[in-house]
């Protein structure tokens, strides 16, 4: 019987975070998104080497800052460039759910010009999420459209907001 390219369970593309603190992180994620724990694997020191979650239908792992090898977390380097997002029913109640967990909210959650109830946060590790769930189904001219209106409103704003403090 031949091995699977790609293991049961997997997909093509699953992350890997590096994190200070791991053991209290899996705690985070469980209780902020409801990830499930797969399994830990600790090193010597007792810090977690590998660990892998399971946060819907999808697998994510992470793993301690190891800085002799080169492995550093985002509160490490001094924030994080990139970010996961997650696809759920009932946006609100997760984003809340993820709030009191511990999350940082960079944006509230709110109706977005491309068809999502989406929100974004930032992990007590310095990692970037971003919540959404899909509430409209939109065409690429529909969506074009909504974007201009949407960066129209935000330039007023702006606009606004620089003859109030001139």
């Amino acid at each position: 019987m031949a091995v699977k390219p790609v293991p049961d369970g997997y997909h093509t593309l699953t992350p890997f975070l590096t994190v200070r603190d791991a053991a209290r992180a899996i705690e985070f994620y469980k209780e902020a998104f409801g990830a499930k724990e797969r399994g830990v694997a600790k090193g010597p020191d007792g810090k977690v080497m590998h660990a892998e979650l399971m946060i819907g239908d999808s697998i994510m792992m992470l793993g301690d800052e190891y800085p002799e090898f080169g492995c550093l977390s985002p509160q490490a380097i001094g924030g994080s460039s990139s970010g996961l997002h997650i696809y759920l029913d009932g946006v609100d109640a997760a984003f809340e759910r993820a709030v009191k967990a511990g999350a940082e909210v960079e944006m509230p959650v709110a109706d977005q010009f491309w068809g999502d109830r989406y929100g974004k946060l930032k992990d007590p590790f310095g990692h970037k999420w971003s919540i959404g769930t899909h509430v409209k189904d939109m065409s690429a001219d529909e969506m074009k459209r909504a974007m201009d209106e949407a960066c129209a409103k935000m330039d007023q704003i702006k606009a606004e907001q620089m003859q109030k403090t001139a």
